[in-house]
């Protein structure tokens, strides 16, 4: 396998399309440009609370304008406007430490071993005693009123969840809870340094009613769990090993006092999500849209990660807010098939803190929500490696599965069920807000079978580059298989677009609208 940069894969994001196939066909020059452009280091990494992302939200405005597009956004423009607050515990004036009973202060290094959840009760500072708990399931949650309780931090099925652990603290009235990770989480293992630690969440017309009791949630490194457990006679590495296997877990009072203070800070902020429209060519259909989107917004400024501060997010995700952008090209050139029903184009913001411009989005379409027929999320794409197997999120919730199979199965590739749910994916990305309304959606990721070199370079992007400045125009890729699927996007978007028969989600989904 030849391994290539992404800006020369970028040459092969155009097609040409007859009534029998659709033959790749070069335009380098538009398309490096796009995408070299969104993941410029001019574009600072498009953060959602920046206004570098306006700035690349105008760049995509300016190209959905020379594709031809209509604006679709709110007032007769391109543009839908996003309310939302941040909180941000800034690194500045920010300290953790443990407190040793002798009274010996160790550093906890923010945001390196430690990182806390920003959140409109965080109190300035936190002083108090420390108790280990497990899994914290609620049998094992009494006497910890005023502490801080420590989790072993599993994402594994049959064990408590972080939601269900934070509740379980909540309901005790600790004063903090403390997820140490699971190092032998091998499928998404644990990694630091944190870029920041800011929470986004759109803004209320009304306050939120506050927690019962205010809790803070913190996470910390594996390495640094043995930092805690000096002198407690308990040996780190065993429990984690523990934990890892599901194995059971002790109680204990960890002796010594966590420290915290917080610089945090809180604003009002607004981004935009990108929307355009493609009018459908046939009388009956056009009133139905077919729903493309990619998220617009990356990590911008962050943590240094080999001393770069820069997180560019070039697959993740702006290599597909430029495919979408070269769909509307190739439409307009007559490359690609005009579809039948219309279609909307969207760049979505603050996918990133929360899904938060696709959750506005449905909330508040722009055109009436019971016309949207589908969509098809274009995130966590990688291209690494031969294209053969694609896993897709929500494949048998909607009939989307089996229209993805008929176009995939004559180019030989293989349409999957997500194999790591314990990842929850699908609730991790833009085509879940469309699913929470009974829209059908489904989106893709590359997919490998276990213990193949595919596999491998899987796992290493994800922890080399996943979220990280290393995710920038210069890492390698598979160039034929990123050319393969956007030939397999282009004919799944024009199967969809004009199929009579309207998308649907079948009855047995847990996003049927009858299950709501």
């Amino acid at each position: 396998m030849k391994l290539l940069p992404v800006a020369l894969v970028l040459t092969l994001l155009a097609t040409r399309l007859t009534a029998q196939s659709i033959d790749v066909v070069v335009t380098p020059a538009a398309v490096q440009k796009t995408e070299e452009t969104l993941a410029s280091d001019a574009m600072r990494g498009r953060a959602t609370f920046t206004p570098d992302i306006e700035r690349a939200a105008d760049y995509i405005e300016s190209r959905f304008k020379a594709a031809g597009l209509e604006p679709a956004g709110e007032n007769g423009v391109f543009f839908q406007t996003v309310p939302m607050h941040e909180i941000a515990v800034l690194p500045e004036g920010t300290r953790f430490s443990f407190i040793s009973p002798g009274g010996t202060e160790t550093a906890l290094p923010f945001l390196q071993q430690i990182s806390i959840a920003p959140t409109e009760d965080l109190a300035p500072k936190i002083e108090a005693p420390l108790t280990f708990r497990g899994y914290c399931g609620k049998d094992a949650m009494a006497d910890i009123a005023g502490k801080v309780v420590v989790c072993f931090g599993t994402q594994r099925e049959g064990l408590p969840s972080a939601s269900v652990r934070a509740a379980n603290a909540r309901e005790g009235n600790a004063t903090g809870l403390i997820n140490v990770d699971d190092p032998y989480f091998t499928i998404e293992p644990p990694r630091w340094p944190y870029a920041y630690a800011r929470s986004v969440s759109l803004r209320l017309t009304q306050p939120a009613k506050p927690h019962a009791a205010p809790l803070a949630a913190m996470r910390l490194s594996a390495e640094a769990f043995g930092t805690l457990l000096r002198g407690s006679g308990q040996d780190a590495a065993a429990l984690l090993k523990a934990g890892g296997a599901k194995q059971p877990l002790p109680n204990f009072e960890i002796p010594g006092t966590l420290r915290a203070l917080l610089h945090v800070t809180q604003r009002d902020i607004s981004s935009p999500n990108v929307i355009a429209k493609l009018s459908g060519s046939d009388p009956k259909l056009k009133s139905e849209y077919l729903v493309i989107a990619a998220h617009l917004d990356g990590y911008g400024f962050g943590t240094p990660v080999s001393g770069d501060n820069l997180y560019n997010g070039t697959l993740d995700d702006a290599a597909y807010v430029a495919l979408l952008i070269q769909t509307a090209d190739g439409i307009k050139a007559r490359r690609l098939h005009v579809p039948k029903r219309s279609i909307l184009f969207i760049a979505f913001t603050g996918e990133e803190k929360g899904l938060l411009g696709s959750h506005w989005f449905v909330d508040h379409p722009t055109v009436p929500a019971a016309q949207l027929a589908a969509n098809v999320n274009l995130d966590q794409l990688r291209p690494l490696f031969p294209l053969q197997i694609l896993t897709a999120e929500a494949l048998k919730d909607t009939t989307l599965g089996e229209t993805a199979r008929a176009v995939a199965a004559p180019m030989h590739i293989e349409i999957r069920p997500d194999a790591e749910p314990e990842r929850n994916l699908l609730y991790r990305a833009d085509q879940l807000p469309f699913l929470g309304i009974h829209v059908p959606a489904i989106s893709f990721i590359f997919g490998y079978d276990p213990n193949t070199d595919a596999e491998k370079r899987y796992r290493e992007w994800y922890q080399i580059r996943y979220h990280r400045p290393q995710d920038d125009i210069t890492q390698p890729m598979d160039f034929a298989a990123a050319a393969k699927f956007n030939t397999f996007f282009y004919r799944l978007v024009e199967t969809i677009a004009d199929e009579p028969k309207r998308p649907a989600i079948y009855p047995s989904s847990s996003f049927a609208a009858d299950k709501h």
